[in-house]
């Protein structure tokens, strides 16, 4: 099939080379020329894991290209793909100013039947928007389809290639077995392809990650609960998870979530709901919950130097909001630093990926190094706010012996407190005894 994919940001990127890896013809669009003259390099505007040499491998066999041009783009494809963002506005709601800016231009750069895919995460009715914005524009026949992604940043290229599920919102039957034909090389292994009404998908999306979200703050508040009456979370959290009405997955507890995702959906559905006149009071206390659960690291700081750490020098691991990405959009990480750099100590940090992120908004507040073991010299402390695979197993010896104070603050439970304590350290993790 011929695709075009408007907008060539983190979701819009991943989806126009997945597309391309399956033997589609893709064009990615976006605005940014600098960003397109980038790609068209090999130069790719994020970290993703596996995505560099699959645009560089479709690009080399002609399967994927990158332009400014959307008209030209458009009149060559049959599906077009809306993949901008939709950032958050004061009130919490999708500004949805570029998704139907792009449906406009589409609609008057068609010159024959298209189908319009919002692959871009918004809200409820925004199918029916979209339809408006491109009727007023144009008098060619088109159809309008809800597909949300349901990508993980880090596992991106797996999610979308091995799809859970894949979610279609249209209201023709024969709009739905195009998009059928378009992901039936990604569902082999029998995963659903779910069609329902644009609305329905709409809010699938926004409800999957607030449910996620809630898994994770009540996790983090039983955390919470076994540091006051000495519990181990872990134990708790395997009693539970064993139990095939909950599972397992998203019962870790640790210093809350971040990126562009969960943080954004939640206040976008819990805005929604306000306009139907609807208090979604659960979802707000799993943000605030969430919003306290970041500084958890830094009151635990305090707590072990009796709330003096003027002048005191601590280790940080972990910038990215979650390991495989360089992704900081609501990065706990940005929280405990600053909680530190507020009370007069120094930083010292780093991380596999997200430094260059990081020095953008740290700048010379921080140091930065390229090794995790240089962070620790004369360290007063270890604090770990990112579970990066190579953290999990160091040279526990190694660090004692460099460390000025051998105290660690482990935001993610990646180690064991008992071997820790037994090598001489104090250790404090989230609701482990």
């Amino acid at each position: 099939m011929k695709i075009t994919v408007v907008g060539s940001g983190y979701v819009g990127l991943v989806v126009g080379t997945c597309f391309a890896e399956s033997g589609n013809n893709v064009v990615c669009v976006d605005s940014d020329v600098s960003k397109i003259e980038a790609l068209k390099a090999g130069k790719i505007p994020i970290y993703e894991p596996g995505l560099e040499e699959m645009v560089k491998r479709n690009v080399e066999e002609e399967r994927l290209e990158f332009t400014t041009d959307l008209e030209g783009a458009v009149r060559r494809s049959l599906i077009n793909f809306i993949a901008v963002g939709t950032p958050q506005g004061e009130d919490g709601s999708a500004d949805l100013q570029h998704v139907l800016g792009v449906a406009r231009a589409i609609g008057q750069s068609m010159d024959a039947y298209k189908v319009i895919v919002t692959k871009s995460t918004v809200p409820v009715g925004t199918a029916k928007k979209v339809r408006e914005a491109i009727a007023q524009v144009t008098s060619h026949p088109f159809d309008v389809v809800s597909n949300p992604e349901f990508l993980k940043e880090g596992a991106a290229l797996d999610d979308f290639l091995k799809p859970d599920r894949v979610v279609v919102g249209c209201d023709d039957p024969r709009v739905a077995e195009i998009m059928k034909e378009l992901y039936a090389p990604f569902v082999r292994t029998g995963k659903p392809i779910l069609v329902m009404d644009p609305a329905s998908a709409e809010l699938a999306k926004y409800t999957a990650n607030a449910m996620l979200a809630t898994r994770i703050s009540f996790m983090n508040e039983i955390a919470t609960i076994c540091d006051r009456v000495g519990a181990d979370v872990n134990r708790v959290r395997e009693a539970v998870g064993t139990d095939s009405r909950i599972g397992m997955s998203f019962l870790f507890p640790g210093v809350g979530y971040g990126g562009s995702c969960f943080p954004k959906d939640l206040k976008a559905l819990a805005h929604t709901a306000r306009s139907m006149d609807y208090d979604f009071r659960l979802l707000t206390a799993v943000e605030a919950v969430n919003e306290r659960q970041k500084a958890v690291l830094v009151e635990k700081v305090l707590d072990h130097y009796q709330g003096d750490v003027k002048g005191k020098t601590f280790a940080v691991w972990g910038l990215a909001f979650k390991p495989q990405t360089d992704d900081m959009r609501e990065a706990p990480a940005i929280v405990v630093i600053n909680g530190l750099l507020a009370r007069g100590a120094k930083v010292r940090a780093f991380d596999p990926q997200a430094m260059p992120v990081a020095k953008k908004i740290f700048g010379n507040k921080i140091e930065f190094v390229h090794k995790y073991y240089d962070s620790l010299p004369g360290a007063d402390g270890l604090v770990i706010v990112t579970e990066w695979t190579e953290f999990r197993r160091p040279d526990f010896e190694k660090m004692k012996a460099m460390m000025k104070t051998p105290v660690v603050f482990d935001g993610r439970n990646i180690f064991n407190p008992a071997t820790l304590r037994k090598l001489g350290f104090t250790y404090y993790g989230i609701g482990v005894r």
